[in-house]
């Protein structure tokens, strides 16, 4: 049944009524003028006449009892009143201009495109505000602050922002010192979804008002919680254009049922925040805590006005002389109803495991977990319970571990940890197709990420890899103990993970370099202390080459970097001494141990750091993308000896042909990050004398090089048979249907990507300035920009001193190396590219001409080559020539 919420306006007199009433006072006036009235009493011929009653306003709100009739009501920070479809918001006159927590989750949606069930929104330090008789919700601005003589300065320079607005809906209760407001207030774009929609789908969505309603209400003390269904409709789907467009357009909503409506829940949260704030802590850049950012413009003596507070739960020793103390206050995690039951316990673990890291530093059982039980008629997406969700999606394949903070200090108030259930049926999938246990193998048996995380394509893509390796030794069935297994502890890992961030924990992406290639090879090790050196690091699985012993899949436990990052952040320190604690414990940054890198390291100009990489395993990881080129060989050796099996996926074999292309991707792209790279050291000023950036030795550079020479640009890295590829059948059930496979095209992803890096001008920038990096006496021997044209050169174009025929693969690449030289010696390659980058490219191509014609004269190759030589000299010569006109 449709409900309408809208706020039904105040009564209005009729204009008959309206006349009726002007006339009688119309007639009494008559009276009073020269009218006869009736005699009157003579004891009362000397009293006063009565005083005239003042007029009614038509405009004035009700009384409250009057709105409330009927109405039942939940105490809570915001009293909610309802009575049918209904619902009322009451606001203590005591609570007008006093901040409180305002956020907004969502708890249904569209399960498509980013537009996911179980995630958190965004929260705000907000108020209520009272301007006359209309009530306003106003989001304070907390990104500029200040004390003193200039905090009036600061609240005049930078605006707060209207989140809604509503008149109010009933006169102040004489008893309560309150008034209502009508909640329908909240049934408007709030959280900005018509936006994100048209991103996603690129059509006009809005809010439908008149068809959105509020699904259920909760208040308890010190929270009031309300969920609205809302509408979003747009009145038409477009016509496809007559011819198709240079830039693809996505397709209308895929998931719904109608592209046109769709609905979405939205629980907003009004949480009091702490009578008594915590006590912030400030961060420490030597370790990674996400934190409570501002400016902070009270003084005008500090160089940076920037102020970062860590994200952290308030966590305080019931016994504070105890060295090991209940909290008084655990942080307590609920696992939501929608969890499958038989992954509960994995989920659970997950947990439990960081209380190892808090008794460290004197907690006694920090975390809790309890279940939600399963006939339980709230949703912990509410502000008031930290949570566990699992969701599903058309296209999701991710976990996410964001958290609502009181921007005031800090102080971690609300988190929910959203799951796909993509990890524990892909996981399935890999032990089903994948993974053997031979009895010669049994003694090495094996088992296995703006603030929020994101496990997304990255993930997948990774996933899928693992679950389509090795499956020449052996497969399991999906019901037995050993998948069972494996899928706990994927769930474990990934809640671990995610856990972490609720805590206040960023990524860190070089903790993988911490753990040996032999300690990885050794189950042993690794199940007493995983495989990397923190579960903060978005991990590859453990996967080992054939032959080799098998040591973990995925990290069994805390590394010594989640133990070091939860003593800063969480250990009681006494107040006089809490900055010298604190430094020294962020002074054991120059523990290679504790080596530790974030998302803005590892995409600092595209990434110049070659040790902080997501989906990375080893001390070495040049040495693991090596290992990853031999694991897609080794794949794509099984799956074309393997035999399709009647009833299975009919894209499977094509899916495992893709994984490892997908693998080899990453590798080129991550190790180009070598050429021209520089290692980061996270120091601050006068701690040590370590260098912050440090250039990668020439040897490590050159063996980089060499590595895409003679790995990910040779032809013979991609071999495969006819045989295979012709019975790499479609889906005919599917509409949207595949051709016959692309080898040429996903060779040239893989190349492209290395391509663009070595040519790229933040490269050729970093080699020319690695000089300056390096003393006087040690720069013989540095690699330059000019060894790295000259031999990626020859690597691409090895064929013309050979004078061999050119494989097709081969002739692509070159192609594109071309193209790499038409960016810069004609487009200018784009802001940053200097001038001596262009004339050392000018210099190769030159002598690649005269190769090019060597080889031209030479002939005797397929018709194939001499044409492909012939069009290259000819494309090149053009190149010179409209080069030597532009300059």
């Amino acid at each position: 049944m449709t409900q309408n919420y809208s706020r039904v306006p105040a009564p209005r007199l009729s204009l008959l009524a309206l006349a009726a009433l002007a006339f009688a006072g119309q007639s009494a006036l008559a009276q009073g003028n020269g009218g006869t009235p009736p005699a009157a009493p003579a004891s009362a011929a000397s009293a006063p006449a009565a005083a005239p009653k003042p007029p009614v306003d038509p405009t004035a709100p009700k009384p409250f009892a009057d709105v409330i009739k009927d109405a039942k009501s939940q105490d809570g920070l915001f009293p909610i009143w309802r009575k049918d479809e209904k619902v009322w918001i009451e606001i203590p006159k005591a609570q007008l201009n006093k901040p409180f927590l305002f956020s907004v989750n969502v708890s249904n949606a569209v399960g498509e495109r980013g537009l996911y069930a179980s995630q958190m929104g965004r929260a705000h330090l907000a108020e209520w505000r009272r301007v006359g008789n209309q009530l306003q919700l106003v989001a304070l601005n907390t990104k500029f602050r200040a004390e003193g003589g200039n905090r009036l300065a600061s609240e005049q320079a930078f605006s707060p922002s209207l989140l809604a607005a509503s008149p109010v809906a009933s006169a102040e209760h004489a008893e309560r010192k309150s008034f209502l407001v009508d909640a329908s207030l909240l049934l408007s774009d709030i959280p900005g979804l018509s936006t994100r929609l048209e991103f996603a789908y690129r059509l006009p969505y809005s809010p439908d008002r008149s068809n959105s309603f509020f699904e259920a209400t909760r208040a308890e003390a010190g929270l009031s919680t309300l969920t609205a269904r809302m509408h979003f409709a747009t009145p038409r789907i477009p016509a496809p254009p007559m011819t198709p467009t240079p830039v693809p357009m996505p397709s209308a909503p895929q998931a719904t049922p109608d592209p046109r409506s769709l609905f979405m829940s939205f629980v907003y949260s009004f949480k009091a925040l702490p009578e008594q704030p915590m006590k912030a802590r400030l961060a420490d850049p030597r370790l990674g805590h996400f934190a409570e950012s501002y400016t902070d413009l009270s003084e005008d003596y500090k160089p940076n006005t920037r102020v970062h507070h860590i994200k952290r739960w308030r966590l305080e020793k019931a016994d504070a002389s105890a060295a090991l103390s209940e909290p008084v206050q655990p942080i307590t995690y609920w696992l939501d109803k929608n969890i499958p039951p038989k992954y509960r316990k994995a989920v659970e673990e997950g947990i439990l495991e960081w209380n190892k890291a808090f008794e460290k530093i004197g907690f006694k059982n920090a975390i809790v977990a309890k279940q939600q039980p399963d006939d339980a008629d709230w949703d912990n997406m509410d502000a008031g319970h930290a949570s566990i969700r699992w969701f599903v999606g058309a296209d999701v394949g991710f976990a996410i571990g964001p958290s609502h903070a009181d921007p005031r200090t800090g102080e971690i108030l609300d988190a929910d940890i959203g799951m796909s259930d993509v990890f524990a049926r892909g996981s399935r999938r890999f032990l089903v197709e994948d993974v053997n246990r031979p009895a010669a193998r049994t003694a090495h048996a094996s088992h296995d990420d703006a603030e929020a995380c994101r496990y997304a394509q990255e993930a997948v893509s990774e996933m899928d890899f693992a679950m389509d390796v090795l499956e020449a030794r052996g497969e399991i069935q999906p019901d037995s103990p050993e998948a069972e297994a494996f899928v706990h502890a994927v769930i474990r890992d990934v809640i671990m993970h995610e856990v972490g961030h609720t805590l206040g924990l960023k990524h860190n992406f070089k903790a993988s370099t911490t753990v040996t290639q032999a300690q990885l090879l050794d189950k042993a090790w690794t199940d007493a202390h995983g495989i990397s050196g923190s579960v903060m690091d978005y991990n590859a699985y453990n996967l080992s080459l054939k032959g080799e012993p098998s040591g973990a899949l995925t990290n069994t436990t805390l590394g010594a970097y989640d133990y070091w990052a939860i003593e800063y952040a969480y250990k009681p320190v006494a107040a006089a001494a809490e900055a010298q604690e604190l430094g020294r414990i962020a002074a054991r940054s120059s523990d290679p141990l504790l080596a530790y890198a974030d998302d803005a390291d590892a995409d600092l100009f595209g990434g110049i750091d070659p040790l902080a990489n997501r989906f990375d395993l080893g001390a070495d990881p040049l040495a693991y993308y090596k290992r990853r080129l031999k694991l897609s060989q080794e794949l794509w050796a099984r799956v074309q000896e393997r035999q399709p099996k009647v009833g299975e996926d009919p894209l499977r074999q094509r899916r495992v042909l893709l994984a490892g292309f997908n693998q080899l991707a990453r590798a080129s792209e991550l190790v180009g990050k070598y050429v021209g790279g520089m290692y980061m050291q996270r120091e601050l000023p006068g701690a040590s004398m370590q260098p912050a950036f440090k250039p990668v030795e020439p040897a490590r550079q050159r063996e980089a090089l060499d590595f895409l020479a003679k790995g990910l640009f040779s032809a013979d890295s991609f071999r495969f048979k006819p045989e295979f590829l012709s019975t790499l059948t479609v889906d005919y059930n599917e509409w949207e249907r595949a051709g016959p496979v692309d080898i040429p095209g996903a060779v040239a992803r893989i190349q492209n990507v290395a391509l663009d890096r070595l040519y790229s001008a933040g490269t050729a920038q970093r080699l020319m300035d690695l000089p300056g990096f390096v003393p006087a006496k040690d720069r013989k021997g540095l690699i330059s920009l000019n060894e790295v044209y000259a031999s990626t050169q020859a690597a691409v174009w090895s064929e013309l001193k050979a004078g061999g025929e050119i494989d097709r693969l081969r002739r692509n690449l070159q192609r594109e190396h071309l193209r790499r030289l038409q960016a810069v010696l004609v487009k200018g390659g784009g802001p940053g590219v200097m001038a001596d980058a262009y004339a050392l490219l000018r210099l190769h191509a030159n002598q690649l001409q005269s190769e090019l014609r060597a080889a031209v004269a030479r002939g005797g190759q397929s018709v194939e080559t001499r044409a492909h030589l012939a069009e290259s000299l000819d494309m090149l010569s053009n190149l010179l020539k409209a080069g030597m006109q532009r300059s």
